[in-house]
């Protein structure tokens, strides 16, 4: 037997009985949950089965239609489950979802696992044509989806099974059944394990076209132990879990937290002061955000922000876009050394992973592999870089995806996956995203990525964002172009944002045009659309 792998599993065990996921339990109860991991797998159905079993009475959920104990999601689930198949939803199914954070979604994920049905997550983003092509394409079988987005969903999976996990304040009587309906109808007892276990298809966050599916299947603890290598999250404790669930990151807290038998706080929509609320009434030990999100929440007066407590986080984890430089350090002057910046895509999960000692050296840092993971730099013929030198940046671990729904999968050197990022490490092994392999401007000759430059212009006391594009331009073949958004109350220039440039970076990375703007589009994960930027320059 080889060592590496050995100590790899030992590895995993340390950081699972440090995270305290494995403690001290009523031997009946850890008998329960040792069933439950055996009956189910590791599955969103086992974590629930096993969290009930040994700490029932402990809150699973808390969103704004109040609490449930594990007992409670167990025993609902359950009930959903039995009335879903009694509908027609039955083990090998693909259901879509099309929910924001709420228990509605978590308790069709957990019913759907319990059933073996796969379940496909929805961007609430996505136009209606999007929605309509996906559930074809998948053969979903059943739509899940909150009453809101009803004029959207029209007629798509009209023929399947469709049910309302979320019934708000929209005024159409819709004839679907609630998820509360089939609950209150369903039988409570314990559902038969299904032969196979469902999977999980993630879409790409696609804003033109049809998305594509990015299907995950079960995994064992040693990503979990991974993870906890270089993030400290604790089992029973309490996550705010922000960022949109049916996206990669806010679905693998909310996995997480359902595996470490930890209290989700959720809430259908982002807000900065009800999301601080939240984590000072709770004791939140961790907040699960993106970028964006922490820069709305530095927005807000000092005075203010210091009004609430946030003493109690472990944990400030971010990701899904680039995370610039000013805002990690305005981040640890507020709330502490408690970030970390996980960096990794649908395709891959992570990649890297930078912790607050990281950030603190060096702010602009993604940060290094976790173990198990490792990732290479290559250049264009798919030889490895030297040292220091920039290249697309490749992945292998655990947590790769199986492929696209529709065929294909990312580009493989070397048994490694694909990211669509080109980087550079520095001399102590940190990695620096510089921008997407797409996203490279040729101005004038000079290759440029738009992240150092919006970087710089984004450290500018007067700005809060900057995006830069490139268009055309009969001179250069392409130019620069800077979308910015002032501070509040300031007298930013153009030529103040130019000079900016100028005296920070070399006088081709220089935009020659600024536009001022009140804010920038962004996707529901809080990437910015550079295409929407793109069509206004064309449309003039």
């Amino acid at each position: 037997m080889k060592l590496e792998p050995v100590l790899f599993k030992l590895d995993t065990v340390r950081r699972i009985v440090e995270s305290g996921l494995v403690g001290p339990t009523m031997p009946d109860r850890l008998v329960r949950a040792g069933i439950a991991l055996w009956r189910f797998g590791p599955t969103p159905a086992a974590a629930c089965v096993a969290s009930a079993a040994r700490y029932p009475n402990d809150l699973a959920v808390i969103d704004e239609r109040g609490r449930l104990t594990f007992g409670d999601l167990h025993r609902r689930t359950n009930a959903l489950a039995h009335s879903l198949s009694d509908q027609g939803v039955n083990e090998g199914d693909n259901v879509a979802l099309l929910c924001r954070n709420h228990r509605g979604f978590v308790e069709a994920t957990v019913a759907c696992s319990k059933l073996g049905a796969s379940v496909l997550y929805l961007n609430t983003g996505f136009a209606g044509p999007q929605i309509a092509e996906v559930v074809e394409r998948e053969h979903a079988a059943g739509l899940i989806y909150d009453d809101e987005f009803a004029a959207l969903v029209g007629d798509a999976g009209r023929s399947e099974h469709r049910f309302i996990a979320w019934r708000g304040d929209v005024e159409e009587d819709l004839p679907e059944p609630t998820l509360e309906d089939l609950i209150a109808a369903g039988d409570p007892a314990d559902v038969v394990a299904p032969a196979e276990h469902g999977r999980t298809t993630i879409l790409t966050s696609g804003t033109t076209g049809t998305p594509k599916g990015a299907t995950r299947g079960v995994s064992g603890l040693d990503p979990i132990g991974a993870l906890l290598s270089k993030i400290p999250l604790r089992a029973r404790s309490v996550t705010v879990d922000a960022p949109p669930m049916f996206h990669a990151w806010g679905f693998a807290h909310f996995m997480l937290a359902l595996a470490m038998s930890s209290t989700l706080v959720l809430r259908r929509r982002f807000e900065p002061r009800t999301t601080l609320e939240d984590v000072s009434v709770n004791r939140a030990e961790a907040l699960i955000l993106v970028p964006v999100m922490l820069q709305r929440m530095l927005e807000l007066d000092p005075s203010e922000l210091a009004a609430y407590d946030t003493s109690s986080l472990r944990v400030i984890a971010l990701s899904g876009s680039a995370l610039p430089p000013p805002l990690v350090e305005r981040g640890l002057d507020a709330f502490g050394d408690v970030l970390y910046n996980l960096y990794g895509s649908t395709e891959v999960a992570w990649a890297t992973i930078a912790t607050p000692e990281d950030l603190r050296a060096a702010p602009g840092t993604a940060g290094k592999p976790p173990r198990g993971t490792i990732v290479k730099l290559f250049d264009a013929d798919g030889d490895e870089v030297p040292e220091g030198e920039r290249g697309r940046i490749f992945v292998g671990n655990q947590m790769l995806f199986e492929g696209y729904t529709g065929g294909g999968t990312k580009d493989m050197l070397d048994g490694l996956m694909a990211t669509g990022d080109v980087g550079h490490f520095d001399d102590h092994d940190r990695l620096f995203i510089d921008g997407r392999s797409d996203d490279m401007i040729v101005s004038g000759g000079e290759n440029v990525f738009p992240a150092e430059i919006e970087d710089t212009i984004a450290a500018h006391p007067d700005v809060v964002e900057a995006a830069v594009i490139g268009v055309p331009d009969p001179q250069f073949g392409q130019r620069l172009k800077a979308f910015v958004v002032a501070r509040e109350g300031t007298r930013l220039s153009e030529d103040d944002v130019k000079d900016h440039v100028r005296s920070n970076l070399a006088r081709y990375k220089v935009p020659r045009d600024v536009d001022l703007v009140d804010e920038l589009p962004r996707n529901p994960t809080g990437k910015v659309l550079r295409r929407e930027l793109l069509e206004r320059e064309r449309d003039g």
